[in-house]
């Protein structure tokens, strides 16, 4: 009991001093959109924008098959995890016209 409360101090004083690095993280977003009379193009140049304006870089994007025509807009990004959560990215993308719904599929630090 000891040891464990010893190393959750050692823990939190290396925090208190910042001497933990914050990390990057791979976010996916997967987007729909409200039918299949969307441009895809368009909406996938909108999105973009917003990405890079929230993480300064250009994401990678596929498009996803879903069923009767309708297709996902996937968006792969690099974020620093200083920035924290992507909440505000998904609502201000979620606002775009068009838009049906956004998730984030996937976030998993960067290596290396």
């Amino acid at each position: 009991m000891k040891e464990k409360l010893a190393l959750n101090t050692f823990v939190m004083n290396v925090v208190s001093q910042d001497l933990i690095k914050m990390g990057t993280v791979v976010v996916t977003l997967k987007v729909m959109p409200e039918s299949v009379d969307i441009n895809l193009k368009d909406l996938t140049s909108l999105i973009s924008k917003r990405i890079k304006k929230f993480c300064g870089e250009e994401p990678r994007t596929e498009v996803e098959p879903i069923a009767f025509g309708l297709k996902a807009l996937i968006f792969i990004f690099l974020l620093d995890e200083s920035k924290g959560g992507t909440d505000k990215l998904e609502e201000e993308i979620n606002n775009i016209e068009g838009v049906n719904s956004v998730d984030v599929t996937d976030v998993r630090r960067a290596l290396g």
